[in-house]
């Protein structure tokens, strides 16, 4: 009878073990079919990825091999869905538009494509703006005040009085009986604070501030500097109140010769296009122009004369007492060390303009770092100035 419990106990633990066995391949195969069921899912992800990117591709083949369509502009509106268009080669046709077409978006000057065959419309597309118009420097409205320029004081009555009036006190030249004037010209040596003076005027009358160097207005294509201009003062009409200011007017406001090179003939055009602007065939609306230069003595005389830029501002090199505000103006954010001589420094940097003073303060800041000074001292700015009148 012992024997045979010995036998039992044997069988069963013989059997725990088996089981212990299956329990542990059954654990095991779990974990396979986990990993497989990992691999799948990961797999059919990637199988979803690659049919996305294979219709991708497929849909980039299939544009490929579209017939490219022609632009055009639409010259003249008839009816019977009937528009005439011109090409960039010149030609004028009178072709068809489909009913499914917004009349309404049917203007002369839309840009239409068209059926390479047919020469039917296909589609009105958006209005162009030139990347050179939108490359601009455009500010809805800069942060500059008066406050910001230090020795313009005239500079700024004067432009008060020629800009920001116009705009913001239309009705005082009514009742005087009087026209604004319609532009000024900013003329005197560079880093003076000419466009500084523009940037404050916008700010004051809360106008769109639209910044271009009259030199982008020459392009080596014919015609291409007029129509430039003529975006220009179209853009600041739409984001008007605005204020144009043209930088180095002298690049096209040279006073006209008889050469005959197509450069020469292509400013002398750019120039005739700004004239025209300027003397306001069309109603500017609250639009403020403002241009500066260098060279005053070289301006063509049907640039400067009243009418067009009524008013010349000089805007020079600061005095002592200028270059002391510009000065306290540049370091008012700066940690200075209390007994800092502006004055003293202001007698070192006679000849200095506006940009040269704002160099010199953040010169004599890195000089401070550089020496591992919380502080900037007086040494830092008697480094500095030696090492701005040395690059000048």
């Amino acid at each position: 009878m012992g024997e045979s419990e010995e036998v039992l106990l044997e069988k069963i633990r013989t059997l725990e073990d088996e089981n212990k066995i299956l329990k542990e391949e059954n654990t095991e195969s779990t974990k396979k079919l986990r990993n497989l069921e990992t691999k799948e899912l990961k797999q059919n992800v990637s199988n979803r990825q690659l049919e996305g990117k294979i219709k991708e591709l497929k849909g980039e083949i299939k544009s490929f091999k579209k017939t490219p369509l022609i632009l055009a502009t639409i010259t003249e509106v008839f009816d019977d869905n009937r528009v005439g268009i011109r090409g960039h080669v010149g030609h004028d046709f009178v072709v068809t538009y489909p009913g499914s077409i917004d009349k309404d978006k049917v203007i002369a000057g839309a840009r239409v494509s068209l059926n390479q065959d047919s020469l039917a419309v296909v589609e009105v597309l958006p209005s162009k703006k030139e990347a050179d118009i939108m490359a601009m420097e455009i500010e809805e409205k800069p942060d500059i005040n008066y406050n910001d320029i230090g020795g313009l004081e005239n500079a700024i009555v004067e432009i008060k009085e020629t800009v920001e009036l116009p705009i913001k006190k239309p009705e005082l030249f009514e009742e005087i009986g009087i026209d604004p004037p319609k532009g000024i010209l900013l003329y005197g040596p560079p880093g003076t604070g000419k466009t500084l003076l523009a940037k404050a005027v916008a700010n004051q009358t809360n106008a769109t501030f639209i910044k271009l160097v009259a030199s982008e207005f020459v392009n080596k294509f014919l015609g291409e500097g007029a129509r430039y201009v003529r975006q220009v003062f179209e853009l600041a009409k739409e984001k008007s109140p605005a204020i144009i200011f043209i930088d180095e007017i002298d690049a096209i406001g040279t006073k006209r010769t008889h050469g005959t090179q197509g450069a020469d003939r292509e400013v002398q055009r750019t120039l005739m296009q700004l004239l025209s602007e300027l003397d306001g065939f069309e109603s500017r609306g609250n639009v403020g122009i403002i241009a500066a230069t260098n060279r005053p003595d070289i301006l063509d005389d049907a640039l400067i004369r009243p009418g067009r830029f009524d008013r010349t501002i000089e805007v020079p090199l600061p005095n002592k007492n200028g270059r002391i505000n510009i000065l306290k103006i540049h370091t008012e954010k700066m940690k200075i060390d209390e007994n800092i001589d502006f004055e003293s420094i202001s007698e070192l940097t006679e000849g200095f303009s506006g940009a040269d003073l704002k160099a010199a303060c953040t010169e004599a800041g890195m000089f401070a770092i550089r020496n591992e000074r919380k502080k900037v001292i007086s040494k830092d700015f008697m480094d500095a100035i030696d090492k701005i009148i040395n690059q000048i």
